[in-house]
């Protein structure tokens, strides 16, 4: 096999140096916003910054709201219904819906913490940029091309990130700038790997917008009896359609979502409003306690109680 140009080789070398020098400032600006580990949410600009210094840890189970995943130092491994994503240093993740996710640290520690921000996709201005770039329409081959999650982020994606971040210094740049800035990042990712799986968000005739329908009834319902056929019609599917379709893009059966928005919610309920379990498991829609017991511990691991007492230690 013939030897590389000098030149390209240097090339490589260039651009592989530019790259590692942005994802370091990434690093930097994650840093300063994670004064220990956890998950730090900035609502003025719509995103979350995580840190974690071991290997092995495990995110407390929860919902992530549609958004861009970037890693700037580090490795996790995400778990998603029964999908399991690995995304590394210099990648990003899309979680196309609301999603509840398990995190695992893989790289990990003191002097190099796992660091990554979320930007948070706000389905109405994704419709404006993809009406724009695909004014004509999209093609069957170009969403089918489009079914991957994880992808690298490239020297522009994570330059203009950093720009973004740089906005939070300054409460005039964070109104003005900011929100171009993140158009800019959203059309990079849109001509991305996995930027597909955004314009499908940008579609109104799009099986995706029928799940995101659906996924929106469930959020403000969910503790509400409801039938698979109810939620078709509402994502305006065929019952086996809006199954097959709902369950690519969230790895999950609807049934399967609408408890896990429950159980999030009722966990949420104990610790924030100090709810006993029974009343908890009844405002989220379970009739019976033992049946809400038996659901609570097989997805979280440990009963209700004991399990809202673990995490007020661990967040004390």
């Amino acid at each position: 096999m013939r030897n590389e140009p000098y030149e390209i080789k240097q090339k490589k070398y260039e651009i592989d140096d530019m790259l590692e020098a942005e994802t370091m400032r990434l690093a930097e600006h994650i840093r300063s916003q994670t004064p220990h580990d956890g998950d730090f949410e900035n609502k003025t600009v719509h995103c979350k910054f995580v840190k974690y210094s071991e290997s092995g840890t495990v995110c407390v189970k929860t919902f992530n709201t549609s958004s861009l995943l970037i890693v700037a130092q580090g490795s996790k491994e995400i778990i998603i219904g029964q999908e399991v994503y690995h995304v590394g240093k210099a990648q990003m993740l899309l979680l196309p819906v609301a999603l509840p996710i398990e995190i695992h640290a893989l790289q990990a520690s003191q002097s190099k913490p796992f660091l990554t921000i979320g930007l948070y996709l706000d389905s109405h201005r994704i419709f404006e940029l993809v009406s724009k770039m695909y004014s004509q329409g999209i093609h069957k081959e170009q969403i089918s091309a489009g079914t991957g999650l994880v992808a690298d982020a490239d020297i522009p994606i994570i330059n203009a990130v950093n720009r973004f971040l740089m906005c939070l210094s300054n409460a005039e740049d964070i109104q003005y700038i900011a929100p171009i800035v993140l158009d800019e990042i959203i059309i990079r990712v849109l001509r991305s790997p996995i930027g597909m799986r955004i314009v499908q968000m940008g579609f109104t005739d799009s099986n995706m917008q029928g799940v995101i329908r659906a996924i929106s009834w469930l959020g403000e319902n969910f503790s509400q009896q409801i039938k698979v056929a109810d939620l078709a019609r509402i994502a305006y599917m065929s019952e086996s359609a809006f199954h097959e379709h709902f369950k690519k893009v969230t790895s999950m059966t609807p049934l399967q979502y609408q408890k896990s928005l429950r159980l999030h919610e009722a966990r949420r309920l104990m610790l924030a409003d100090s709810i006993d379990a029974s009343t908890a498991g009844s405002l989220v829609g379970y009739v019976s306690v033992s049946q809400f017991n038996r659901d609570y511990s097989r997805f979280f691991g440990s009963p209700p109680k004991r399990n809202v007492t673990k995490l007020r230690q661990k967040f004390q």
